[in-house]
């Protein structure tokens, strides 16, 4: 049942009893679902749990045509209706958002008339198919054995299709937000170091998987913000651009959704280093003196000793260490730090070391008052084997975002001034992205979200009807660049 065709609520009160008696069902929920996984279902803890689950199941049913549990980023709706999160039920619903999203399951409807051996039912299969590592598609297997159970009262949909039904105006708000998550856990973490004090990493983590999800579910949106950069908040954004970056190329190359967590776990940190560096010396407009470029090739081993001391709360795994340590040496080894002895740098670094030149040669920075075109950097990295980076892994970059990566201000060979807005998918077409016009041909603004131009249509001579002719930079035409295609 959708927003639309539910039934309007009866008001303030209504509401309250929703969130009240939703609160209260996934709580016996959570609990039935722990103790049967800790006792056999005949012990009498599980019995009651059972119990406890029905009874709060049809207490919202009494009042309701149907019980509909929906996920929608970190917040679980009950009919519509936002569930608060609060002290006393965090582990639980965190546990909860945990487990449907192993399942990748987006809506949980329970009907009238629903019997307790169904609860029974999906509790034993739910925990059963999460023991089972040989289970590679978990919804599709859920869905199977349900059937087989016979429980008509209960019904699932995939996260995918919750996903389809997000307006694009919803997509967008939702990559914002996952974005400045993103860079304010990074703020978070970094002065918590500059000050000595003791940073959790389980705020990370959260933000990570929040960029995951968002790669894997609304790429372009997600992938746009990283060219809305704040040159005050460079050193956050930086990192947050690096860990989107890291995942849309991991997620290219064919990672698995666990191995993408970690990736961008160790995209997210691989600048922590530059937390013990003087921030004088991180923002000097001039040249560095030598001892300051030395402080600066040192965030590397910094950044791993940092995360080391991180590691003592069981918190870090190795992989962050090593490519903090490792992204800033050139495939051949003449980067930084210089290596002791011959080594092969790992699939991470490769990735993150691609990501992070791509971007900080794209923004303006203290000492890089004018960003170089993202045209000239992806041909500079490609062509210049002295730049040092997996020529494989840039190939992908490129095949990623294009030869003009969303945001790009270009001008057309009609005198029309356009926001590239999407890659094009077919890579015969790298060089002709989907483009949307922001400035006719005499001056005029067009309205965001702008006019779309399909830059591959032709002539019926066979030439195209438009293209590319300068990459500009858009504060020359007073663009918020965000608007035609965020």
């Amino acid at each position: 049942m959708t927003d639309e065709t539910r039934p309007p609520r009866g008001g303030g009160e209504e509401e309250v009893f929703v969130r009240q008696a939703g609160r209260a069902f996934l709580l016996t929920f959570y609990a039935a679902l722990r103790a049967l996984k800790l006792y056999p279902v005949e012990n009498v803890a599980v019995q009651r749990a059972l119990d406890e689950v029905q009874a709060a199941a049809r207490a919202l049913l009494a009042r309701e045509t149907e019980l509909e549990l929906r996920l929608a980023g970190d917040f679980l709706f009950i009919n519509g209706t936002r569930l608060r999160l609060e002290l006393d039920n965090f582990a639980a619903f965190s546990n909860l958002l945990t487990t449907l999203r192993g399942f990748e399951i987006g809506v949980f409807r329970t009907h009238t008339g629903v019997e307790r051996r169904e609860w029974q039912a999906l509790l034993s299969i739910l925990l059963s198919i999460a023991a089972d590592p040989a289970v590679g598609d978990r919804y599709t297997a859920l869905v199977e054995r349900l059937g087989q159970a016979q429980v008509p009262h209960l019904d699932f949909e995939p996260q995918s299709a919750i996903n389809e039904e997000l307006t694009a105006q919803e997509s967008r708000e939702m990559a914002k937000r996952t974005y400045a998550q993103g860079v304010a856990v990074t703020k978070e973490v970094v002065n918590s170091i500059r000050l000595g004090r003791t940073s959790s990493v389980k705020k990370v983590k959260r933000a990570v998987q929040m960029i995951v999800d968002q790669v894997l579910t609304n790429e372009t949106s997600i992938v746009g913000l990283t060219t809305l950069r704040d040159y005050d908040e460079y050193t956050f954004t930086h990192s947050v651009n690096v860990c989107i970056f890291s995942v849309a190329l991991g997620r290219k190359i064919g990672l698995t959704k666990l191995q993408l967590y970690d990736l961008g776990m160790t995209a997210l940190l691989h600048d922590i280093g530059k937390a013990k560096i003087p921030i004088e010396v991180l923002n000097k407009t001039s040249g560095l003196a030598e001892e300051e470029w030395r402080l600066i090739q040192a965030h590397p081993w910094r950044g791993a000793m940092v995360l080391f001391g991180l590691r003592t709360y069981d918190e870090i795994p190795y992989k962050p260490i090593l490519v903090a340590h490792e992204h800033h040496m050139k495939t051949d080894l003449t980067g930084y730090p210089r290596s002791i002895r011959p080594r092969t740098l790992g699939i991470f670094s490769r990735l993150v070391a691609v990501a992070d030149g791509f971007d900080a040669a794209t923004t303006r920075r203290a000492y890089q008052t004018i960003p170089i075109e993202p045209d000239q950097v992806l041909r500079e990295m490609w062509t210049n084997p002295r730049r040092g980076y997996d020529p494989i892994i840039v190939k992908a970059l490129i095949n990623l975002i294009g030869v003009y990566p969303i945001g790009t201000c270009v001008i057309l060979d009609t005198f029309d001034v356009a926001i590239v807005a999407q890659a094009n998918p077919d890579r015969e077409y790298l060089n002709r992205p989907l483009v949307r016009v922001a400035i006719d041909p005499y001056g005029a603004t067009v309205a965001p979200p702008g006019i779309p131009v399909d830059l591959t249509e032709r002539h019926a001579d066979g030439g195209f009807v438009r293209s590319i002719v300068k990459v500009t930079n858009p504060d020359r035409y007073d663009l918020i660049v965000g608007d035609y295609f965020l």
